[in-house]
């Protein structure tokens, strides 16, 4: 094997990933937000989460794609562990349709080089794929025609390559493999080797799919039998589960719960399949047409139809085996990932943004989406402990109080540049129209409620500036008011917290915040000619008069600001489902 041979079997290796990655990400682009509504919607039970995750990805061609959202959902209390576990047993038997596109590959004629089989194909692919990419309209359907093409074609070059290097005629390659057939190597370490050997490749390569590829290639020309292929297959069920628990390692515990499950479902079926191996097998090769005691030279034609078969065999199976213990797994999960008490103050790290995931760029927006719901609810809650301090004594817990306040503001201003230097780092991945709207309204969203943050932060200062330089008080009549101000800025805050939480799920009535607004702008004139009038009526002094209409102009700033928050979702005016 020269040294052009090493890189072409690496680069056919190489375009066979991207493709199956370009293909993934144009049926994600098409279908993306369709299918994360459908995942979120029909998950009422364990079986219809079964039908959702194997729907959506055989329709989106990732099973990490399908867990990721999963993980979402679970983290903003969408789906219980339990449906994310039936929805992860469905992504189970969809991600088979995988290694039955690898089968394609391998039908028929010479392959890539010799222009026979499905490969002679995919150049109509490429010339009708870059029309569509060009039209613009239709470049997400274009995206997928190339990757449908590199898949095809990495997958045929792949292919002749290997023929090419007649493996089966190797003395040294039948040696190697004949020791595990032939019993000088007890069995059951036979077992073990090639388990771990599809496990490593799987987690080195993080593609189940490429591992198939090769497994396939390999047992294709005659150079390993096919009972090792099968243990290979077996061991990239495991690999593909750890690569997620490693990407999860630095998520928050519903992730971890998640991943771990994944990693548990396959795990305990690569167990018992096991124990039933020869049984199982035998199955498969009769589904297959192939006689269990077939040579290699048998072997080599029927690989592209076993492997293919074995793997949905193995994940359907299991997938049903353990539809029926989902409390069980979820129990186990739980106990244990036990979920660490942390205090509120501590909780300042963003939840939903791990750069640690793997994330395809349509579920990166639905994530940063996450964490600006938790943002708009940190910002709400900010201004309650504003409201808090108004009517609070000079003493320790005023300070404690006010230091709590400036660290929510130094909490905001962090969280305004991690979510906006997400956001651009979105930017660059492949987006549809859609999402790329979507996320110029994002980075608005992220400053306008930054402006909110320092908005609650200026009025705990006024109110502190106060409380530092007289001991005088507002009168009662200046508290009620404040308090009416403060109260049609919480109206509005609250209200603005269920426009970002469900504007985009739901109908929501935004003439509302409008209307609070108006409120909130008529109030302040009317308490500004007031204060004029009271001040010359000596009802309080000048200076009382300054820090009064000082709060009462920072409750008008925050109440635009509510508003702007609102127009950067770009809910357009509608009808109310009673919100």
């Amino acid at each position: 094997m020269d040294i052009f041979t090493v890189f072409k079997l690496l680069g056919s290796l190489a375009l066979l990933m991207f493709g199956m990655k370009a293909l993934s990400e144009g049926l994600q682009k098409m279908a993306g937000p369709q299918m994360r509504l459908w995942l979120q919607r029909m998950t009422s039970n364990r079986f219809m989460g079964m039908l959702m995750g194997m729907i959506v990805t055989a329709a989106i061609q990732s099973s990490t794609a399908t867990t990721l959202m999963t993980v979402s959902f679970v983290n903003a209390g969408l789906l219980t562990l339990g449906q994310a576990i039936s929805v992860i047993l469905g992504a189970h038997i969809g991600t088979t349709l995988s290694a039955w596109i690898m089968s394609a590959g391998f039908a028929g004629g010479e392959g890539a080089g010799g222009g026979g089989g499905i490969t002679q194909y995919v150049y109509i692919a490429f010339f009708i794929g870059i029309i569509l990419i060009y039209m613009k309209k239709h470049k997400n359907f274009g995206d997928f025609l190339f990757g449908v093409g590199f898949l095809f074609l990495g997958l045929g070059t792949l292919k002749q390559t290997g023929m090419d290097l007649h493996l089966e005629e190797n003395p040294d390659v039948i040696n190697f493999f004949t020791q595990f057939t032939n019993g000088e190597i007890p069995y059951i370490l036979t077992v073990l080797l090639f388990l771990v050997i599809g496990t490593v490749l799987t987690l080195c390569v993080q593609s189940s799919a490429a591992i198939m590829a090769i497994t396939m290639t390999i047992c294709a020309t005659g150079a390993m039998p096919l009972e090792l292929g099968i243990i290979i297959v077996l061991g990239e069920n495991i690999g593909t589960t750890i690569t997620s628990n490693i990407a999860a390692l630095g998520a928050n515990v519903s992730a971890r719960r998640t991943a771990f499950s994944h990693f548990m479902v396959n795990t305990v079926g690569v167990c018992w399949v096991l124990c039933l191996l020869v049984p199982f097998r035998a199955m498969v090769y009769a589904i297959a047409g192939m006689e269990p005691d077939a040579d290699l030279e048998t072997q080599k034609q029927f690989a592209p139809l076993v492997l293919p078969i074995f793997h949905s065999a193995f994940n359907i199976s299991n997938t049903f085996i353990m539809i029926w213990f989902v409390p069980q797994i979820e129990k186990i999960v739980c106990k244990v990932i036990k979920k660490k008490p942390q205090a509120e103050d501590e909780d300042a790290r963003l939840n939903f943004i791990s750069a640690g995931l793997m994330q395809t760029p349509e579920l990166s927006i639905l994530n940063a989406k996450k964490e600006i719901v938790v943002f708009t609810e940190r910002c709400q809650r900010m201004f309650g402990f504003v409201r808090e301090l108004l009517h609070m004594e000079k003493g320790e817990a005023f300070n404690k109080l006010f230091s709590r306040i400036e660290k929510y503001e130094s909490i905001t201003d962090n969280m305004e540049v991690e979510i906006a230097a997400y956001i651009n780092q979105v930017i660059d991945g492949h987006l549809s129209i859609e999402s790329k709207t979507e996320i110029q309204h994002m980075l608005r969203l992220v400053s306008e409620l930054e402006s909110i943050g320092d908005s609650c932060y200026n009025l705990a200062r006024t109110i502190t500036r106060k409380r530092n330089h007289t001991e005088k008080e507002f009168t009662d009549k200046q508290y009620e008011h404040i308090d009416s101000m403060l109260g049609l800025d919480e109206e509005a805050l609250n209200h603005m917290c269920v426009v970002v939480k469900y504007g985009d799920q739901r109908f929501v009535d935004i003439n509302k915040s409008y209307n609070v607004e108006h409120e909130i702008n008529n109030y302040r004139t009317q308490l500004k000619n007031q204060n004029i009038i009271d001040i010359n009526n000596q009802l309080y002094d000048y200076q009382m008069g300054v820090y009064y209409m000082d709060i009462i102009a920072e409750c008008e700033k925050l109440g635009d600001y509510i508003i702007n928050v609102i127009e950067a979702t770009g809910i357009k005016e509608q009808k109310s489902i009673g919100i």
